[in-house]
Protein backbone atom coordinates (compact mmCIF):
# COMPACT_ATOMS: atom_id res chain seq x y z
CA UNK A 1 0.00 0.00 0.00
CA UNK A 2 1.40 3.62 -0.67
CA UNK A 3 1.08 6.13 1.62
CA UNK A 4 -2.18 8.31 1.33
CA UNK A 5 -2.32 12.02 0.29
CA UNK A 6 -3.21 14.88 2.75
CA UNK A 7 -7.09 14.80 0.99
CA UNK A 8 -7.01 10.84 1.58
CA UNK A 9 -6.36 11.17 4.91
CA UNK A 10 -8.59 14.02 6.01
CA UNK A 11 -11.61 11.62 4.17
CA UNK A 12 -10.41 9.00 6.33
CA UNK A 13 -10.62 10.56 9.37
CA UNK A 14 -13.85 12.62 8.47
CA UNK A 15 -15.27 8.92 7.39
CA UNK A 16 -14.65 7.75 10.98
CA UNK A 17 -16.22 10.82 12.87
CA UNK A 18 -19.65 9.43 12.90
CA UNK A 19 -18.26 5.67 14.90
CA UNK A 20 -16.01 8.24 17.50
CA UNK A 21 -19.64 9.94 17.86
CA UNK A 22 -21.63 6.68 18.49
CA UNK A 23 -18.63 5.25 21.23
CA UNK A 24 -18.40 8.87 22.81
CA UNK A 25 -18.44 8.57 26.72
CA UNK A 26 -19.33 5.17 26.40
CA UNK A 27 -17.73 1.90 27.38
CA UNK A 28 -15.65 -0.79 25.65
CA UNK A 29 -14.37 -3.47 27.01
CA UNK A 30 -11.06 -5.33 25.30
CA UNK A 31 -10.00 -8.49 26.13
CA UNK A 32 -6.18 -9.11 24.80
CA UNK A 33 -5.23 -12.30 24.46
CA UNK A 34 -1.95 -13.84 25.09
CA UNK A 35 -1.84 -14.88 21.42
CA UNK A 36 -3.07 -10.92 20.58
CA UNK A 37 -0.05 -9.73 22.93
CA UNK A 38 3.13 -12.03 21.46
CA UNK A 39 4.61 -9.67 18.95
CA UNK A 40 6.01 -6.11 20.23
CA UNK A 41 5.13 -3.91 17.21
CA UNK A 42 1.87 -5.54 17.72
CA UNK A 43 1.53 -4.80 21.19
CA UNK A 44 2.82 -1.22 20.88
CA UNK A 45 -0.59 -0.67 18.16
CA UNK A 46 -2.52 -1.97 20.41
CA UNK A 47 -1.26 0.74 23.26
CA UNK A 48 -1.41 3.10 20.95
CA UNK A 49 -4.86 2.53 19.79
CA UNK A 50 -6.30 2.30 23.36
CA UNK A 51 -5.09 5.96 23.68
CA UNK A 52 -6.50 6.98 20.98
CA UNK A 53 -9.26 5.35 21.96
CA UNK A 54 -9.42 7.60 24.87
CA UNK A 55 -8.45 10.62 23.74
CA UNK A 56 -11.53 10.19 21.00
CA UNK A 57 -13.84 9.99 24.07
CA UNK A 58 -14.41 6.85 24.70
CA UNK A 59 -13.94 4.80 28.03
CA UNK A 60 -11.63 1.87 27.02
CA UNK A 61 -10.89 -1.15 29.80
CA UNK A 62 -8.40 -3.94 29.24
CA UNK A 63 -8.81 -7.29 30.63
CA UNK A 64 -6.37 -9.70 29.96
CA UNK A 65 -4.51 -13.36 29.68
CA UNK A 66 -1.69 -14.79 29.53
CA UNK A 67 -1.63 -18.48 29.60
CA UNK A 68 1.39 -18.67 27.89
CA UNK A 69 3.28 -16.86 29.24
CA UNK A 70 2.82 -18.56 32.75
CA UNK A 71 3.33 -22.00 30.84
CA UNK A 72 6.82 -20.06 30.43
CA UNK A 73 7.07 -19.47 34.04
CA UNK A 74 6.00 -22.53 35.46
CA UNK A 75 8.88 -24.20 33.23
CA UNK A 76 11.60 -22.43 33.69
CA UNK A 77 10.63 -22.96 37.81
CA UNK A 78 9.89 -26.32 37.30
CA UNK A 79 6.80 -26.64 38.38
CA UNK A 80 5.09 -30.01 36.74
CA UNK A 81 1.04 -29.13 36.03
CA UNK A 82 -0.81 -31.89 36.82
CA UNK A 83 -3.93 -31.91 34.20
CA UNK A 84 -7.90 -33.57 34.46
CA UNK A 85 -9.90 -33.95 32.04
CA UNK A 86 -8.20 -31.70 29.53
CA UNK A 87 -8.11 -28.58 31.99
CA UNK A 88 -4.64 -27.56 34.21
CA UNK A 89 -5.10 -28.11 38.07
CA UNK A 90 -3.42 -24.66 39.35
CA UNK A 91 -2.46 -25.90 43.13
CA UNK A 92 -1.06 -23.23 45.70
CA UNK A 93 2.23 -23.13 44.21
CA UNK A 94 0.97 -22.27 40.45
CA UNK A 95 -1.51 -20.04 41.69
CA UNK A 96 1.17 -17.64 43.36
CA UNK A 97 3.45 -18.05 39.86
CA UNK A 98 -0.35 -17.18 37.95
CA UNK A 99 -0.66 -13.87 40.01
CA UNK A 100 3.41 -13.28 40.13
CA UNK A 101 2.65 -13.62 36.06
CA UNK A 102 -0.35 -11.79 35.77
CA UNK A 103 -0.73 -9.51 38.31
CA UNK A 104 2.97 -8.47 38.08
CA UNK A 105 4.94 -8.52 34.42
CA UNK A 106 2.20 -8.74 32.14
CA UNK A 107 -0.10 -6.34 33.82
CA UNK A 108 2.86 -3.30 34.28
CA UNK A 109 4.18 -4.43 31.31
CA UNK A 110 0.77 -3.82 29.35
CA UNK A 111 0.45 -0.25 31.26
CA UNK A 112 3.73 0.91 30.82
CA UNK A 113 3.09 0.39 26.82
CA UNK A 114 -0.21 2.48 27.36
CA UNK A 115 1.27 5.61 29.45
CA UNK A 116 4.56 5.58 26.70
CA UNK A 117 1.83 6.20 23.92
CA UNK A 118 0.50 8.74 25.93
CA UNK A 119 -1.94 7.37 28.23
CA UNK A 120 -2.81 7.14 31.72
CA UNK A 121 -2.88 3.59 32.79
CA UNK A 122 -3.55 2.38 35.72
CA UNK A 123 -2.72 -1.69 36.62
CA UNK A 124 -5.72 -3.53 38.38
CA UNK A 125 -6.92 -6.88 39.43
CA UNK A 126 -9.97 -8.49 40.70
CA UNK A 127 -8.38 -8.28 44.32
CA UNK A 128 -8.39 -4.63 44.02
CA UNK A 129 -11.67 -3.13 45.79
CA UNK A 130 -13.07 -6.59 45.87
CA UNK A 131 -13.83 -5.99 42.32
CA UNK A 132 -14.41 -9.39 41.25
CA UNK A 133 -15.12 -12.01 44.21
CA UNK A 134 -14.66 -15.69 42.83
CA UNK A 135 -16.65 -18.64 43.48
CA UNK A 136 -14.28 -22.36 42.61
CA UNK A 137 -15.19 -23.28 39.54
CA UNK A 138 -17.36 -26.35 39.27
CA UNK A 139 -16.46 -29.28 36.42
CA UNK A 140 -17.85 -32.98 36.04
CA UNK A 141 -16.25 -35.26 33.85
CA UNK A 142 -17.13 -38.91 33.03
CA UNK A 143 -14.84 -41.66 34.82
CA UNK A 144 -14.11 -43.60 31.86
CA UNK A 145 -13.28 -46.91 34.00
CA UNK A 146 -16.22 -46.49 35.59
CA UNK A 147 -18.28 -44.69 33.23
CA UNK A 148 -19.57 -42.56 36.31
CA UNK A 149 -19.75 -38.86 35.94
CA UNK A 150 -17.33 -37.16 38.81
CA UNK A 151 -16.64 -33.90 40.37
CA UNK A 152 -13.18 -32.77 38.56
CA UNK A 153 -11.67 -30.30 41.53
CA UNK A 154 -9.66 -27.84 39.53
CA UNK A 155 -8.05 -26.82 42.66
CA UNK A 156 -7.58 -22.10 42.74
CA UNK A 157 -9.26 -22.06 39.17
CA UNK A 158 -12.28 -19.53 39.54
CA UNK A 159 -15.24 -18.42 37.94
CA UNK A 160 -16.54 -14.44 38.67
CA UNK A 161 -19.29 -14.91 41.47
CA UNK A 162 -20.23 -10.81 42.38
CA UNK A 163 -18.55 -8.08 40.86
CA UNK A 164 -18.35 -4.18 41.98
CA UNK A 165 -17.62 -1.71 39.76
CA UNK A 166 -17.13 0.66 42.09
CA UNK A 167 -13.72 1.44 41.47
CA UNK A 168 -13.78 1.05 37.99
CA UNK A 169 -15.76 3.88 37.46
CA UNK A 170 -13.61 6.01 39.93
CA UNK A 171 -10.99 4.90 37.94
CA UNK A 172 -12.96 6.05 34.49
CA UNK A 173 -14.25 9.21 35.96
CA UNK A 174 -10.52 10.39 36.14
CA UNK A 175 -9.57 9.90 32.40
CA UNK A 176 -7.71 6.82 33.76
CA UNK A 177 -7.23 3.70 31.58
CA UNK A 178 -7.88 0.55 33.60
CA UNK A 179 -5.34 -2.75 32.75
CA UNK A 180 -6.85 -5.52 34.82
CA UNK A 181 -5.75 -9.15 35.86
CA UNK A 182 -8.28 -11.55 35.90
CA UNK A 183 -7.31 -13.07 39.57
CA UNK A 184 -9.68 -12.77 42.07
CA UNK A 185 -9.65 -13.61 46.12
CA UNK A 186 -12.73 -15.84 46.99
CA UNK A 187 -15.10 -15.90 50.11
CA UNK A 188 -12.99 -18.29 51.52
CA UNK A 189 -9.62 -15.73 51.08
CA UNK A 190 -8.39 -17.75 48.82
CA UNK A 191 -6.74 -16.78 45.43
CA UNK A 192 -8.53 -17.88 42.65
CA UNK A 193 -6.92 -17.79 38.61
CA UNK A 194 -10.09 -16.58 36.35
CA UNK A 195 -10.40 -17.18 32.43
CA UNK A 196 -9.73 -13.96 30.95
CA UNK A 197 -12.49 -14.34 28.71
CA UNK A 198 -15.40 -15.51 31.36
CA UNK A 199 -13.82 -11.97 33.25
CA UNK A 200 -13.94 -9.85 30.82
CA UNK A 201 -17.35 -10.70 30.19
CA UNK A 202 -18.29 -10.14 33.68
CA UNK A 203 -16.21 -6.89 34.08
CA UNK A 204 -18.09 -5.70 30.59
CA UNK A 205 -21.36 -6.31 32.27
CA UNK A 206 -21.06 -4.66 35.39
CA UNK A 207 -20.12 -1.53 33.43
CA UNK A 208 -23.24 -1.98 30.66
CA UNK A 209 -20.43 -1.50 27.77
CA UNK A 210 -21.11 -0.50 24.66
CA UNK A 211 -19.24 -3.29 23.18
CA UNK A 212 -16.60 -6.29 24.08
CA UNK A 213 -14.29 -7.13 22.19
CA UNK A 214 -12.38 -10.13 22.02
CA UNK A 215 -8.94 -9.94 20.19
CA UNK A 216 -7.60 -13.50 19.38
CA UNK A 217 -6.11 -15.55 16.65
CA UNK A 218 -8.83 -15.74 14.16
CA UNK A 219 -11.07 -13.35 12.08
CA UNK A 220 -13.81 -14.38 14.08
CA UNK A 221 -16.91 -17.21 13.79
CA UNK A 222 -16.36 -18.97 9.94
CA UNK A 223 -18.87 -20.98 7.94
CA UNK A 224 -18.58 -24.17 6.87
CA UNK A 225 -16.91 -22.38 3.71
CA UNK A 226 -14.45 -21.03 5.54
CA UNK A 227 -16.16 -17.38 5.05
CA UNK A 228 -15.93 -14.68 8.55
CA UNK A 229 -19.99 -14.20 9.52
CA UNK A 230 -20.19 -10.42 9.70
CA UNK A 231 -23.27 -10.70 12.43
CA UNK A 232 -24.58 -13.39 14.57
CA UNK A 233 -28.11 -13.12 16.91
CA UNK A 234 -27.78 -15.24 19.70
CA UNK A 235 -30.35 -17.66 18.75
CA UNK A 236 -28.49 -18.18 15.57
CA UNK A 237 -25.38 -18.66 17.02
CA UNK A 238 -27.19 -21.08 19.12
CA UNK A 239 -28.31 -22.74 16.28
CA UNK A 240 -24.89 -22.79 14.19
CA UNK A 241 -23.38 -24.74 17.53
CA UNK A 242 -26.12 -26.67 17.58
CA UNK A 243 -25.27 -28.14 13.82
CA UNK A 244 -21.94 -27.85 14.07
CA UNK A 245 -20.40 -25.28 12.35
CA UNK A 246 -19.16 -23.47 15.21
CA UNK A 247 -16.99 -25.98 16.81
CA UNK A 248 -13.94 -26.71 19.09
CA UNK A 249 -12.50 -23.75 20.88
CA UNK A 250 -15.06 -21.21 19.07
CA UNK A 251 -17.81 -22.90 21.23
CA UNK A 252 -16.80 -21.85 24.94
CA UNK A 253 -15.94 -18.26 23.16
CA UNK A 254 -19.64 -18.30 21.31
CA UNK A 255 -20.62 -18.88 25.38
CA UNK A 256 -18.26 -16.40 26.54
CA UNK A 257 -19.86 -14.31 24.61
CA UNK A 258 -23.70 -14.95 25.19
CA UNK A 259 -23.12 -15.01 28.91
CA UNK A 260 -21.71 -11.45 28.78
CA UNK A 261 -25.09 -9.95 27.10
CA UNK A 262 -27.05 -11.72 29.40
CA UNK A 263 -25.06 -9.87 31.77
CA UNK A 264 -26.24 -6.28 29.78
CA UNK A 265 -23.34 -5.76 27.25
CA UNK A 266 -24.84 -4.61 23.88
CA UNK A 267 -22.69 -6.23 21.56
CA UNK A 268 -19.66 -9.06 21.33
CA UNK A 269 -17.02 -8.74 18.98
CA UNK A 270 -14.82 -12.13 17.81
CA UNK A 271 -11.59 -10.62 15.79
CA UNK A 272 -7.96 -11.19 15.46
CA UNK A 273 -5.62 -9.25 17.23
CA UNK A 274 -2.91 -9.93 15.11
CA UNK A 275 -4.44 -7.65 12.74
CA UNK A 276 -2.58 -4.05 12.77
CA UNK A 277 -5.00 -1.69 14.95
CA UNK A 278 -7.46 -4.24 15.12
CA UNK A 279 -9.55 -1.80 17.42
CA UNK A 280 -9.87 0.77 15.72
CA UNK A 281 -10.85 -0.70 12.48
CA UNK A 282 -13.42 -2.52 14.44
CA UNK A 283 -15.09 0.41 15.79
CA UNK A 284 -14.39 3.06 13.83
CA UNK A 285 -14.96 1.37 10.28
CA UNK A 286 -18.81 0.92 8.79
CA UNK A 287 -18.34 -2.64 8.35
CA UNK A 288 -15.58 -3.79 11.36
CA UNK A 289 -13.90 -6.47 11.01
CA UNK A 290 -15.02 -9.27 13.04
CA UNK A 291 -17.84 -10.98 13.92
CA UNK A 292 -20.68 -9.11 15.81
CA UNK A 293 -23.25 -11.01 18.49
CA UNK A 294 -26.08 -9.04 19.22
CA UNK A 295 -29.18 -10.22 21.49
Amino acid sequence: MTLPDNHSRAHIIAQALPYMQRYDNRTVVVKYGGHAMGDAELGKAFARNVTLLRQSGVNPVVVHGGGPQIGKMLTRLGIVSEFKAGLRVTDKATVEIVEMVLAGSINKEIVQSINAEGGRAVGLCGKDGNMVVAEKLQRTAVDPDSNIEKVVDLGFVGEPGTVNSTVLKLVLKEDLIPVIAPVAPGIDGATYNINADTFAGAIAGSLNAKRLLFLTDVPGVLDKDGNLIKQLSVARARELMADGTISGGMIPKVETCIEALDRGVEGVVILDGKVPHAVLLELFTDRGIGTLICP
